[in-house]
């Protein structure tokens, strides 16, 4: 069962706490010096404008989650924690979903987590949520560093390495269930989980390397589609950039976030210098007429491009786009856009 927590539940939100700190090394905990509000802990929160809730199992509390609101629509999600004992039965996720319903003006959520909390971490990644900024030292009695995690409810974000590298699961989890409904993206049904990691893993590499730029696209809180942008390297072609992997989950279409994630990579290559787009696609597949009703031009088709997974072969298109002007692209400007600092 969870319900709203109270302040006399005080001596059990400490025992779980440590129940779930006391798996990592170096970590300690000093109630009164340095965590005063577990004394009256809903309070704290009702204070702030936010929320605290429990779970109880038998009468026992076996898991905690809060929510409080933060500036400029976002809503920070706090003291997620599930006892030991509970891993794996789904209860985090029926904490955070009571948490996120909660926050229905969210515009985005975020999350700080310990460093060596690193199966918390994948649970996030799970949820959607991705690494972003520089990691919070708190100089607290453990010697805590923080990675901070954050979503929009809706939207596209530019992945910078860390984003992308955190964004892992998701994005392979789409990718799979794209070449498991055929798309042409250059993988065969059974894609396996392992070789989709690594494929995104040395995606993330690249944006490190400045060689590829990846947005993801979230709908109701998900990260449910993303788009590449691959840099040409030949000398006499600074100015060109491929356009790769344009996915969006099969069970999150009907949104436009395809149409979103292709208007917001143009704009995003001009900005890095790169105005001259090239892709290519399935031939009579639904991505063509999208590229089509956006501007991209045909370039030519060539037959029996690609193998399919009944054994068959697709023809493939090649588009191609001017998304700018090279007064646009050196200037760093995108169309409607201002300079980027």
């Amino acid at each position: 069962m969870i319900r709203p927590g109270r302040d006399s539940d005080a001596a059990d939100f400490i025992a779980l706490t440590w129940a779930c700190w006391s798996e990592y090394p170096g970590i300690r905990m000093d109630v009164d010096a340095e965590m005063p509000e577990y004394h009256a802990l809903a309070s704290y929160y009702s204070a702030v404008g936010g929320t605290l809730w429990v779970a109880e199992n038998d009468g026992a509390i076996v898991g905690m989650i809060a929510v409080r609101p933060l500036a400029n629509g976002q809503w920070e999600i706090c003291r997620v924690y599930v006892h030991p004992s509970r891993h794996g039965s789904g209860l985090g996720h029926e904490l955070l979903d009571t948490a996120e319903r909660f926050a229905v003006a969210a515009e985005r959520f975020v999350l700080w987590s310990d460093t060596r909390f690193a199966r918390a971490h994948r649970f996030y990644e799970k949820r959607s949520y991705v690494r972003a900024g520089p990691i919070r030292v708190l100089n607290d009695i453990s010697s805590s560093l923080e990675y901070r995690f954050e979503k929009p409810r809706d939207g596209i974000e530019l992945l910078d390495a860390a984003a992308a590298e955190s964004a892992i699961p998701r994005l392979s989890a789409i990718l799979i269930a794209c070449v498991e409904e055929g798309a042409g993206v250059s993988f065969l049904p059974p894609l396996a989980p392992d070789v989709a990691r690594a494929f995104w893993r040395d995606t993330a590499r690249d944006v490190a390397g400045g060689r590829k730029l990846v947005l993801g696209g979230w709908v109701d809180g998900v990260l449910a589609g993303t788009v590449t942008l691959a840099f040409a390297w030949p000398e006499n072609q600074p100015h060109r950039a491929d356009v790769v992997k344009l996915l969006v989950d099969p069970a999150m279409r009907r949104h436009g976030l395809a149409r979103r994630l292709m208007a917001r990579l143009e704009l995003e290559a001009v900005r890095a210098g790169r105005w001259l787009l090239t892709l290519d696609t399935r031939a009579e597949g639904g991505a063509e007429a999208l590229y089509r009703s956006m501007g991209w031009n045909e370039l030519g088709v060539i037959p029996c491009h690609a193998l399919t997974k009944d054994g068959t072969f697709d023809d493939t298109v090649f588009f191609w786009k001017r998304a700018g002007t090279p007064s646009e692209a050196s200037s760093g400007r995108g169309v409607g856009l201002d300079p980027v600092p």
